[in-house]
């Protein structure tokens, strides 16, 4: 299926948003997501799923000085 990730279309398999973020090779602990343009709390990433046509802005926060 085809989302749209940070402004790129990207094809998927169906997934949870925590599911997503494991395969992306991030750190749940240092992203917030957007959900079709709601925030989503991290502890509702297991059970809220990924379907066609959805859009996720992805934030990492990085520390430094």
């Amino acid at each position: 299926m085809e989302i749209t990730v940070n402004g790129k279309k990207e094809d998927v398999q169906q997934c949870s948003i925590l599911e997503f973020i494991r395969q992306k090779g991030l750190k749940p602990e240092v992203v917030v997501v957007e959900y079709n343009l709601n925030i989503i709390k991290r502890e509702n990433w297991a059970e809220t799923r990924i379907a066609e046509n959805d859009n996720l802005e992805i934030l990492s926060f990085v520390g430094g000085g």
